[in-house]
């Protein structure tokens, strides 16, 4: 029974010593909390094109790359790029295809624009091919020879006819000109096919199949820009691609020559309020998907920030600098999440504790023997009244004092570890109490003589 009151006043100290390490802890703890990203939501929005465009493509690769991953990607279709970035402002996507070019290269003042300071970049992921197709025997290898004609440059809204027009415009050829017509796809294929106009604007991939359509039918050419270098420094979110000459059919020798075209490109912009953790599963998607050789690219070549029009997130500047995160790499995409947000909640935890611990014997062996070294203060107290003005007529009052101070310390309830002091406080008291004796002994002889 000894023993365990003895553990029971052990525990006791511990935990009075312990108590405002478990405070400061507790308040770096929600100081931390602060900082820790809400875990991520398990569904994102998309919102690309048509279904039978290659962004639709793209986000049903992604889609089922990300639901491996314990993610669900709702893909929307829409009429074009415009109606994506409608979508993205409204918060009715989260991410979306843009077609390169459609705005101007972004600036520091554009992080700060209520129009477009909550959208950013993760990359490019393709090119895509200006497809210029025209009809006659007559080449044509600049753009400003179809002046005059009927030419589909896209429906309003869309990126193709916001490209289609500045190429246009730069060429003198008005944006406003009655000759500038809204089809596009494979209306606007089936149309230069019955002579119905004389040009048309398509921008796709070149497996696309109103690509594959007019490249292979007969009296259908493509404009082989022969100012293209030209296009680059006038339009820089543009890049020069060639189509080989005999790519499209070896046998019928389609094309008949190399055709330089201008190419724009494919950019997924998110919301800046998207999870970290979702942007960095979606980068490791676009390179899965995007990172492969292609038609006109190279392996490795996408995912890459080469359209400014947006800034880039800070995510994807970390990826494309280090790749994906650390523990995504080698641990399930859920457990990396949880690892990571602990570890922003356990690295403040260690750095408090540390040296919390590391004092805690100090406090604990302070708190046991300061309530010793009260009596100590109470017994030198006594003890240098005696020594420098004992006074025999308060004999008995020094006698209770010491008294009281001996059943303090017989009272202490201190850990068996430190019962030496109590023993040594002890015999200190029987030393003054002697003292006492001695003076009082004198005291009286004193007066017997």
């Amino acid at each position: 029974m000894d023993r365990l009151r003895a553990r029971l006043v052990a525990v006791r100290y511990m935990l009075a010593t312990a108590w405002p390490i478990v405070l400061i802890t507790a308040i770096g703890l929600l100081v931390a909390y602060q900082f820790v990203e809400p875990a991520p939501p398990r569904q994102m929005t998309i919102t690309t094109g048509s279904e039978t465009g290659a962004y639709y493509a793209y986000a049903r690769r992604y889609a089922a790359l990300l639901a491996a991953k314990g993610i669900t990607l709702e893909i929307r279709t829409s009429a074009g790029s415009h109606q994506n970035l409608d979508r993205l402002d409204k918060g009715e996507a989260d991410i979306a295809f843009v077609q390169g070019g459609i705005r101007a290269p972004a600036t520091p003042d554009d992080e700060d624009d209520d129009d477009s300071g909550h959208l950013r970049s993760l990359g490019s992921v393709a090119y895509e091919p200006v497809w210029v197709f025209y009809r006659g025997e007559q080449r044509v290898d600049k753009l400003h020879q179809l002046d005059g004609q009927r030419i589909a440059v896209g429906e309003d809204g869309s990126g193709i006819r916001g490209l289609a027009l500045q190429l246009l415009e730069a060429n003198e050829i008005r944006a406003d000109s009655p000759n500038l017509l809204p089809l596009a796809g494979l209306t606007a294929a089936e149309a230069l096919q019955k002579g119905e106009i004389d040009a048309a604007f398509i921008v796709a991939a070149q497996e696309a199949p109103v690509v594959q359509v007019m490249l292979r039918s007969p009296g259908l050419h493509v404009v082989s820009f022969s100012q293209a270098d030209a296009y680059l420094r006038l339009f820089p979110f543009l890049s020069k691609v060639v189509l080989p000459r005999g790519v499209v059919s070896l046998v019928r020798h389609v094309p008949p020559r190399d055709a330089v075209l201008l190419a724009t490109t494919a950019n997924v912009i998110v919301r800046d309020d998207l999870h970290p953790a979702l942007v960095s599963l979606l980068l490791q998607a676009m390179t899965e998907v995007n990172g492969k050789g292609g038609f006109f690219q190279r392996a490795g070549e996408f995912p890459a920030y080469k359209d400014q029009s947006f800034p880039l997130s800070s995510e994807a500047a970390r990826y494309y600098k280090s790749g994906a995160p650390f523990l995504q790499r080698y641990l399930p995409f859920w457990l990396a999440v949880l690892v990571e947000r602990l570890f922003v909640m356990v690295l403040p935890l260690v750095m408090l504790s540390l040296p919390l611990l590391k004092f805690a014997p100090t406090i604990y062996s302070w708190r046991v023997r300061s309530k010793i070294f009260r009596c100590y203060g109470d017994l030198k107290f006594l003890e240098n009244e005696l020594r420098g003005r004992y006074d025999p007529a308060l004999a008995e009052e020094y006698a209770n004092r010491l008294d009281r101070i001996e059943q303090d310390a017989s009272t202490l309830k201190i850990p068996l570890a430190f019962s030496d002091l109590l023993y040594t406080l002890r015999e200190h008291i029987n030393l003054v109490r002697a003292e006492l004796l001695r003076l009082g002994t004198t005291h009286d002889r004193g007066q017997q003589q």
